[in-house]
């Protein structure tokens, strides 16, 4: 594929479009909140791009590995620390709050999960690790892409609400699989062992 922009740079302007809209959602201005939405949903559409681009240009670096995931992290982190900073004089209170650093922790935690995984399967840095939970061709990943239109409809208490218990089950999911993943390669260590 002939285009100058190389993969990283991709990642770096999904990173600061994400932080734009996280910082934007931090308000209780509608017009802020509304942009802030939007961009951040059009920053998580942009990821699907870097490694994309990798592929068709045949480029594999662990500089860009570590980067999508740290990208993807603090994106997510901002994301649910900034809402929760916007909805803390709502009905969620200070609730918002701890909500928010809890989001932010659980996307912390399962980015830690997902590279002990990787490491365990072979540090193979070409491959994710455990991938997101999916339906029907959907992945659970792809429910932040609604966050501009629930929040443009007024119900981005419920979204922060039902995210928060989304990645606190992400989370466990992705304990339960690295549980999983740790004990067959222990067990397949013993098979070659024996």
């Amino acid at each position: 594929m002939k285009t100058p922009i190389k993969p990283n740079q991709m990642t770096l302007l999904t990173l600061i479009l994400a932080l734009v809209g996280a910082a934007l959602m931090a308000t209780d201005n509608s017009v802020y909140l509304n942009w802030g939405a939007g961009l951040f949903a059009l920053s998580r559409f942009l990821d699907h791009f870097d490694g994309e681009l990798a592929r068709q240009k045949g480029i594999s670096t662990k500089l860009g590995y570590y980067l999508d995931y740290i990208t993807g992290t603090i994106s997510y982190s901002a994301l649910f620390l900034c809402i929760g900073i916007s909805l803390h004089q709502g009905p969620l209170g200070n609730w918002s709050l701890v909500f928010g650093i809890a989001g932010a922790l659980t996307a912390v935690l399962s980015t830690i999960i997902d590279l002990k995984i990787d490491k365990i399967k072979g540090g193979d840095d070409t491959i994710d690790a455990v991938g997101y939970p999916g339906f029907a061709g959907f992945e659970l990943e792809d429910g932040i892409y609604l966050i501009a239109p629930i929040t443009w409809f007024g119900f981005l208490t419920e979204f922060f609400v039902a995210a928060g218990i989304g990645a606190i089950v992400y989370l466990l999911w992705n304990i339960w699989c690295f549980w999983r993943t740790s004990h067959t390669f222990i067990a397949d260590e013993h098979k070659h062992v024996d």
